[in-house]
């Protein structure tokens, strides 16, 4: 019984850590494009730097996600 009760608060303070690490990665995404956007101009460069950050975040992210999986 005490194993089934721990194994259920790990998978609720997991679920609620991810919760929260999800929505702080969208804060920080979205002031870093606020900052980002008036500092780009012209339309190629603005699809160049897209596409970094694009390649950047398909790399970083399943990172993150892989080393706080259990």
């Amino acid at each position: 019984m005490a194993k089934l009760i721990g194994e259920l608060l790990f998978e609720l303070a997991r679920s609620l850590i991810a919760d929260r690490i999800n929505l702080f990665l969208k804060r920080v995404a979205e002031r870093v494009c606020a900052w980002l956007d008036p500092k780009v101009h012209g339309r190629k460069t603005r699809i160049v730097v897209g596409l970094l950050l694009g390649v950047a975040a398909y790399v970083f992210f399943p990172l993150v996600t892989g080393r706080l999986a259990p």
